[in-house]
């Protein structure tokens, strides 16, 4: 993504709850380039009045006519839904954006540059479609070169779905580069791309590659950076998404993990799995990576926004008392702290890494 677009985020109705998170992504982390929300629900607002952990001025619009009269050029689909189909309400603000010669950035599953009608539109208005959730076609299975990387590998695991795994990586960076160290985000899903400019969206790649994507990611982030820090996907004890989540685990080789979590949340959404105390989710991520390339988790990153102050403050310390490691929330706290345990752990991994190539060298 280049930094000229002006979005008008698409959300229609969408804009509370998880289905808004491409949405609140890019209002969190590219404020710069959201020129307007667009969703009749709530037009004649603030985002931060519907939102309020966002902190964001933009306004919210009825339409995209409105959206462009403030000066949007690009129309973001802002919406992540079950199955990655573009929903009915959606589809007459898509297709008047395409008409007003919008360029038009799609996240979802279903690819606007191949539907007929919103394609042919943007064609005749002089606009231009395009789809995040595309996979490169020359991507190869896991090598080990990941290995080899000198730059400190962070790899954001979770317990769930939708915990807080691409927002805890992008504040880490944040918290990072404030503290002078050169870190990048390595994004495998589609909000992590469109806030980042670069990734690969893991869901759109064939099974036997994802370790080799999650491998070319680190290895292409550490050509620029000292950390890099791997966006997760799912949980290892999701019933239908835990194969994609090792395979990142493996094909990112991390050095140290960050695991995430939202406070009160018993039960994988959708299914009847219990979710692990803590620190049994700690030792089981430990002992998966183990034989491969062992990896301690360094930190726990919390979700609390659906938390008053003190109970956030209560479900925070539970945290470190279960498992003994520093906890936080990196948006309600910054990411100052969590960023503080990850480089504390850095100098003992460096130390690790001299002592394997001593015994390895002749």
């Amino acid at each position: 993504m280049t930094d000229d677009l002006r979005y008008a985020v698409l959300t229609e109705g969408m804009l509370l709850g998880a289905s808004g998170k491409t949405a609140h992504g890019v209002l969190r982390f590219r404020p710069e380039q959201v020129t307007a929300v667009v969703d009749r629900a709530f037009a004649g607002r603030r985002v931060r009045e519907v939102v309020p952990q966002l902190a964001s001025d933009a306004p919210i619009v009825a339409d995209v006519a409105e959206a462009v009269r403030l000066g949007a050029n690009t129309l973001l689909v802002g919406v992540a839904t079950d199955g990655g189909r573009l929903p009915a309400a959606l589809r007459a603000p898509v297709l008047a954006a395409a008409a007003a010669g919008l360029g038009i950035v799609n996240g979802l599953h279903e690819l606007l540059g191949e539907d007929p009608e919103i394609a042919a539109c943007a064609r005749a208005a002089g606009g231009w479609i395009r789809d995040v959730r595309l996979a490169p076609n020359d991507l190869r299975t896991f090598s080990g070169a990941a290995y080899e990387t000198r730059s400190y590998v962070v790899f954001a695991v979770g317990s769930d779905c939708a915990v807080g795994k691409m927002t805890a990586v992008f504040a880490l960076e944040r918290a990072a580069r404030a503290a002078g160290v050169r870190a990048a985000v390595a994004p495998t899903g589609q909000t992590g791309i469109l806030i980042a400019g670069n990734g690969i969206a893991v869901d759109a790649v064939v099974s036997d590659f994802v370790g080799g994507a999650a491998e070319r990611l680190v290895l292409e982030v550490a050509r620029t950076a000292d950390v890099v820090l791997v966006e997760g996907q799912a949980s290892i004890v999701h019933p239908a998404y835990a194969a994609v989540t090792v395979g990142l685990l493996y094909g990112s080789a991390p050095d140290a993990l960050v695991l995430c979590h939202r406070p009160g949340l018993e039960r994988i959404a959708g299914f009847t799995v219990a979710i692990p105390p803590l620190d049994e989710l700690v030792r089981a991520h430990e002992e998966l990576v183990a034989r491969v390339k062992p990896a301690r988790v360094c930190a726990i990153a919390l979700d609390t926004a659906h938390l008053n102050a003190s109970a956030a403050a209560a479900a925070i310390d539970a945290a470190r008392r279960a498992t003994g490691l520093p906890a936080d929330d990196p948006v309600r706290s910054g990411g100052a702290a969590l960023w503080q345990a990850i480089a504390d752990a850095w100098p003992a991994t460096a130390k690790a890494r001299q002592r394997e190539r001593e015994a390895v060298t002749p």
